[in-house]
């Protein structure tokens, strides 16, 4: 069957790929039994930019694959036992029935979802929460540069970055192409994991380097390395509210969904109700 599929369709792509053409779209391609595959059903797979010889081959692949599962469906159908195939039938209509469901609340949740929060919302859910996040790794607020081992002002640069006043940043900042890297915000924490990956030098002096209001020069291969570390918060300690505000806006947002769907089912289900469109019938 195989053979004579790819026989039929390497005919038709000889001839002009016509079952590629959009002219008659309900020619049928191929047939299992009652169930027919049409020409629409193939034309997505093939792009403008598709070789005759590629689109010869993926329509051949498809066809034997669609063949092999009409069969085995038909198959199914004939011997497995009725009870098990209705059983299927009824969990395809309901996983469809809640896939429509879901897809039309989140069509509409879209449109009427409000993605502001407020710092005051911020601030007034994590008070009131703040007990239960808990630090799973260490976390620190940090500045640092990278430079050439041959960089000129190596000394000047180190006294702008431990002092770090308003005249220092800006010095910084307007030397910064001249840095291999660096980071000036403070203000951000950042995971352990991820400071140690930024900067590996760090890993063979963690316990004198990574300590609260330490300035480090360190070197290796690719530089020197000048770091200060402003602060620092310890597994099992509560984060600060900056650091899981990410969290916080997830929850809050999760929060509005939930309580929009069920607005949502509430009022679709009155005004049906209302219309006559839904009745409920006693039971005799």
């Amino acid at each position: 069957m195989a053979r004579l599929l790819f026989i039929l369709i390497l005919c038709m792509g000889v001839i002009g790929c016509d079952f590629l053409e959009p002219k008659s779209l309900k020619e049928p391609v191929a047939r299992v039994n009652n169930t027919y595959l049409y020409q629409e059903d193939i034309q997505a797979l093939i792009s403008e930019n598709t070789t005759k010889q590629d689109s010869i081959s993926i329509v051949a692949n498809y066809i034997q694959r669609w063949a092999t599962q009409q069969l085995l469906i038909d198959q199914a159908n004939i011997n497995l036992p009725q009870q098990q195939i209705d059983d299927y039938q009824g969990m395809v209509e309901e996983y469809r029935n809640d896939l429509f469901a879901e897809a039309y609340k989140g069509a509409i949740v879209s449109k009427l979802l409000d993605s502001t929060i407020t710092r005051e919302e911020y601030s007034l859910f994590y008070q009131q929460n703040k007990a239960n996040f808990t630090l799973k790794e260490e976390i620190f607020k940090l500045r640092y540069i990278h430079l050439d081992a041959s960089f000129p002002s190596i000394s000047e640069t180190k006294q702008k970055l431990r002092r770090f006043n308003t005249e220092d940043v800006a010095a910084l900042q307007g030397s910064s192409l001249e840095y291999k890297g660096a980071n000036f915000n403070d203000s951000v924490w950042v995971k352990k994991e991820t400071l140690l990956r930024q900067l590996p030098v760090i890993r063979t002096k963690e316990s004198k380097v990574l300590k609260k209001a330490t300035f480090s020069q360190l070197e290796d291969s690719l530089g020197v390395y000048l770091l200060k570390i402003e602060d620092v918060l310890s597994p099992n300690q509560t984060p600060p509210l900056q650091y899981i505000k990410p969290i916080i806006k997830e929850i809050i947002l999760n929060k509005r969904t939930l309580e929009l769907v069920k607005e949502l089912e509430k009022d679709i289900t009155k005004d049906a109700v209302k219309n006559k469109n839904f009745e409920v019938y006693t039971q005799k």
